[in-house]
């Protein structure tokens, strides 16, 4: 199973250079630029037209039409799985999927940092083999420049939560500056954040492929 990894394309989805193909196209949050319907519906257009076989979409922290209006939202995400801590099974990988982050200002899907956050962990079920967020885990793709320094502002709880499982992926955006690939134990973990600090939709998507059980497919 191939998987296309995406993230924070904030409404420029239409700038992207090119998408590959694969099974399962991923888009860990930060879809949207107002965060409105209008939106959601213009997504979901290009979505329709893109050729994977299966998309999964969490929201993120731009995404307020997922938080304000759930009903409508997701009526009008036809094209895509939606997921908001809840999961889908796909050629027997088990996927899991989840938008809040650690709380930063006032945007959406944001909870404060411990136990509310630590609770949405604990949803996440053990046997999960594809782990989405759309923040990533402290100190993992979560480097952000602050005056003259760097911060890690990752939840530390996620992190935590990552260690216990044995996933085979862990994928999330947010964090522009901390694209790329991260490996940690027998996890590949990748921040799929499409634009960069700029909000400039250059950062290529993210591929891999996995080994359905009971034995590794071709790819």
């Amino acid at each position: 199973m191939k998987l296309v990894c995406i993230s924070d394309t904030h409404s420029l989805h239409r700038q992207i250079p090119e998408i590959p193909d694969g099974d399962v196209l991923i888009h860990a949050g930060d879809c949207l630029g107002q965060g409105t319907l209008e939106n959601i519906q213009e997504f979901n257009e290009w979505l329709g037209s893109l050729p994977h076989e299966h998309k999964i979409v969490i929201a993120g922290n731009h995404d307020w039409a997922f938080q304000e209006t759930p009903e409508l939202a997701r009526a009008a995400l036809t094209n895509a799985i939606y997921l908001e801590d809840s999961g889908v099974e796909i050629r027997d990988v088990r996927f899991w999927g989840s938008p809040w982050t650690p709380t930063f200002m006032d945007w959406a899907f944001m909870l404060d940092r411990g136990e509310p956050l630590y609770q949405k962990w604990r949803l996440i079920p053990g046997n999960t083999d594809v782990l989405i967020t759309h923040g990533p885990p402290h100190g993992i793709g979560d480097e952000v420049d602050i005056g003259f320094k760097t911060q890690n502002v990752g939840c530390i709880h996620l992190s935590d939560r990552v260690a216990q499982l044995s996933l085979k992926a862990h994928i999330f955006g947010h964090i522009h500056e901390g694209y790329g690939e991260y490996q940690r134990s027998n996890t590949r973990l990748i921040n799929a954040s499409t634009c960069n600090p700029r909000y400039e939709p250059n950062n290529p998507a993210i591929t891999l492929s996995l080994c359905e059980r009971p034995r590794c497919a071709k790819t």
